[in-house]
């Protein structure tokens, strides 16, 4: 028997009169906690890292995630706790180590399907599609966020961390300057002569557009980035803003600043380039968050510097 079935058997029998709505509504509300309780309390590893940030914006500690050192330097928010045990490599996860760690539900994307029948083994699999060729990915992010806190007994921070997320989107967008209304540029230096656009249906190119800002980058991506692309390509819209994800590598860091090709750009001459810092290529909601927020600090120090 359910626990609506006995919550029901349980009901007054002195009166003839079928219990009224009200007295339904609390019964059911009274079996479903017991629900609510077993999936708020189930253990979480996180393989893919937007949906360890996701976790974490729910405030839900997983119990194991991966490369959580990078995480810490190229993703910075939210924070990890201490006591995440790291698997290792988002590509090849220590599986013994996540079977020791013994999770209720491994949370991955799709970029992590392959590795399914692996994780199968140890723990039922939860999987959502945040990225896709051509099809923009803050959309799919809240789609994730709502259904995974559906999954773990999450909905109303779900929901609310959605609705918040939209409401700092639109604020920002009102206090962006006029002047940074200009087509922007956004990439990640390969080397001191290549870099990778982020385009329409990255994270960055559908928070830019949200920002009421125009991706200078038009060209076809292929899941959300083109690479490598030569540093003259830049000089195709002149007019542009650049604005540059960090981390640089070393060498680039060193040698830009003498890079004849890349002083000779006019967002370089004209002071309209900006370096970020690093956030979550292939992130969610808190990375759409973190970057809109860096994207209006920068434009609004170029406007003013």
């Amino acid at each position: 028997m359910n626990s609506l079935s006995r919550a029901m058997n349980n009901l007054p029998r002195a009166t003839n009169h079928p219990p009224n709505r009200r007295q339904v509504l609390a019964l059911a509300a009274t079996a479903m906690l017991p629900i609510a309780a077993r999936a708020a309390s189930l253990r979480v590893a996180a393989i893919d890292w937007g949906m360890l940030e996701t976790l974490l914006a729910l405030g839900i500690e997983p119990v194991a995630a991966t490369e959580l050192i990078q995480f810490r330097k190229l993703a910075v928010e939210p924070e990890v706790p201490r006591s995440v045990t790291d698997l290792g490599l988002r590509g090849t996860p220590n599986y013994e180590l996540l079977r020791i760690v013994a999770p209720d539900l491994v949370a991955i994307s799709s970029f992590y399907e392959y590795q399914r029948p692996m994780l199968e083994r140890i723990a039922p699999v939860f999987a959502q599609t945040v990225y896709e060729p051509g099809t923009p990915p803050y959309p799919l992010a809240e789609a994730a966020t709502l259904a995974l806190g559906e999954k773990l007994g999450r909905q109303a921070e779900a929901k609310r961390y959605v609705d918040e997320t939209a409401v700092e989107t639109t604020r920002l967008r009102a206090i962006l300057p006029a002047a940074a209304g200009r087509p922007v540029f956004v990439i990640s230096l390969g080397d001191s002569r290549h870099f990778r656009a982020f385009g329409r249906d990255s994270m960055f190119g559908d928070v830019l557009l949200r920002l009421g800002l125009e991706n200078a980058w038009a060209d076809v991506t292929r899941y959300s980035a083109a690479a490598p692309v030569g540093l003259e390509a830049l000089a195709r819209v002149p007019d542009a803003s650049i604005l540059v994800v960090s981390p640089l590598p070393a060498d680039v860091g060193r040698s830009l600043p003498e890079n004849a090709l890349w002083n000779a750009l006019p967002a370089v001459r004209e002071g309209r380039v900006a370096l970020l810092e690093p956030i979550n290529h292939f992130g969610c909601l808190p990375s759409a968050r973190r970057f809109a927020r860096l994207v209006s600090a920068a434009l609004a120090g170029q406007t003013h510097g």
